[in-house]
């Protein structure tokens, strides 16, 4: 999964494309991890393009928010497509996750 991180607002936006699964996530998580270890604390994850989240990307996101507030950092996860909105909310990830409609609300949250 190719994914170009932008800063806004103080915030790391990162654009998620397609679908993560068992086959992507470790790459998934690697990168994220690294944009933690080079300082990113306000994070957020663009979910306007992804289309589908196994268990194993779900766990991706779980450790992302889990570093970064280990870090003092914060995690707001916004657009969740309709696929991947079902499977936050049967995860339970949906009461765990702090979750906006719109990038910019997520923005504003931080």
């Amino acid at each position: 999964m190719d994914m170009v991180p932008t800063t806004m607002a103080n915030a790391t936006i990162i654009p998620l494309q397609g679908q993560i699964n068992s086959m992507n996530a470790q790459a998934l998580e690697a990168q994220l991890l690294a944009l933690v270890h080079g300082g990113a604390r306000q994070i957020v994850l663009d979910c306007t393009g992804l289309e589908y989240i196994s268990s194993a990307g779900l766990r991706v996101v779980l450790i992302l928010a889990k570093r970064l507030k280990q870090e003092g950092g914060r995690l707001v996860v916004c657009a969740l497509q309709p696929a991947v909105h079902e499977v936050f909310d049967i995860s339970g990830f949906l009461s765990i996750l702090e979750v906006e409609n719109t990038c910019e609300d997520a923005l504003a949250r931080l």
